[in-house]
């Protein structure tokens, strides 16, 4: 099988144990099998859309990975890849509750505080966050708290969590 990924997904099949891909922004531009991408991403050919804004989607996302390529990780072995990674491992199976109120300008954004344990709301805000390529849209001026989306970030899915996640503790 010929796999396709994304820069933005590649780390996820290397961890999953794939050995034999090539990295396209554009899956379609190649002639595979199967592309591994973002969510938000469509393509013509047959593909696994994965999400990689939280660690439990991180988490997930290997193991489906793993499975397509017949390697199967055990829980523990995934769970190992996020010991470097302090607000990974944190968050990674966490319930937390928070007494902040957000208002969020976007869809990964939403999945990021509510893993974090914010409430996210529409009025009566204690925050307002946003992707960076959201800035001219905001129309608040206070409590902003820009976030750095997929083109200004680590491609590491890892580190781009630990950034993120490390920026928005800071309201806690």
């Amino acid at each position: 099988m010929k796999i396709i990924t994304t820069p933005m997904c590649e780390e996820i099949v290397r961890l999953a144990g794939v050995t034999d891909y090539v990295v396209n922004k554009n899956p379609d531009e190649e002639d595979g099998d199967l592309a591994i991408l973002l969510s938000e991403s469509k393509v013509r050919m047959n593909s696994l859309a994965i999400k990689i804004n939280t660690p439990s989607q991180v988490f997930e996302s290997i193991k489906k990975v793993s499975e397509i390529a017949e390697n199967d990780l055990s829980d523990e072995d995934v769970t190992a890849f996020f010991d470097d990674f302090e607000m990974c491992k944190k968050y990674l199976n966490s319930d937390f509750e928070r007494d902040v109120n957000v208002k969020v300008y976007s869809n990964f954004l939403k999945d990021i505080v509510l893993d974090m344990g914010f409430n996210i709301v529409s009025e009566d805000f204690d925050y307002v966050i946003y992707p960076d390529y959201l800035k001219d849209k905001v129309t608040e001026t206070e409590n902003l708290v820009e976030i750095p989306s997929h083109n200004s970030i680590s491609k590491n899915p890892f580190e781009k969590i630990e950034m993120r996640y490390s920026l928005l503790e800071s309201l806690i």
